[in-house]
């Protein structure tokens, strides 16, 4: 490196820097002849994949991707099938469902088309009855075995879940505010929901 010289003080001429020569800072002992990287197949200590591991890395990912999409139909076509095993059963359900509303029907018309036949009798009238009786024991029997019943309602108190109020009458000794006094239609359950609230009349006060 050029010395330089002190800068001339009480007005003494400042001597010109030489010039043609700059100064070129050295290099850090020990790196002065060492060869750049050829070709760059390595940067920084990284080694640089070949043609040949990126085709192989390539091939890889296409394999993995082509086994995603393979599970990907399979699961498709498992939740279709679902799907069509699900509507059959549905199906299936409401028919047996049908067949067995229809077997009550049926049983109704036997038993009226046998109350019929004593029509022509002298006591007709009684046979008739025990035939409607019959046809009413019957239907009650065949919705019990399908879940369904009648429930309790006069003198329990008004429940808007179980009953629907159609009249208001005045309360009494007898029936307090509140509580149902006469039952118009029956009301019935399936299973423990209400199928059909049972029309009552309730008893208020004034």
């Amino acid at each position: 490196m050029t010395e330089r010289k002190a800068r001339p003080v009480n007005g003494e001429a400042e001597e010109p820097l030489a010039v043609g020569t700059p100064e070129v800072p050295q290099a850090p002992a020990g790196e002065a002849g060492q060869a750049a990287p050829a070709g760059g197949e390595e940067v920084a200590g990284t080694a640089v994949p070949t043609v040949e591991e990126l085709t192989a890395e390539l091939a890889r990912y296409k394999a993995e991707a082509e086994q995603h999409w393979q599970q990907f139909l399979h699961a498709a076509a498992d939740l279709e099938n679902y799907k069509k095993q699900a509507a059959r059963a549905r199906e299936e359900a409401v028919e047996r469902t049908r067949r067995a509303m229809l077997a009550v029907i049926l049983s109704v018309v036997d038993n009226i088309e046998r109350a019929l036949e004593y029509s022509g009798q002298s006591d007709a009238a009684a046979s008739i009855v025990e035939g409607i009786r019959m046809t009413h024991r019957q239907v009650l029997e065949l919705l019990a075995n399908m879940g369904v019943r009648p429930f309790e309602t006069v003198g329990k108190p008004f429940d808007a879940r179980y009953h629907d109020a159609v009249e208001v009458v005045s309360a009494s000794a007898e029936h307090p505010s509140g509580t149902v006094v006469a039952e118009v239609q029956r009301g019935y359950l399936i299973g423990d929901e209400v199928l059909r609230p049972a029309r009552v009349r309730v008893a208020r006060e004034g």
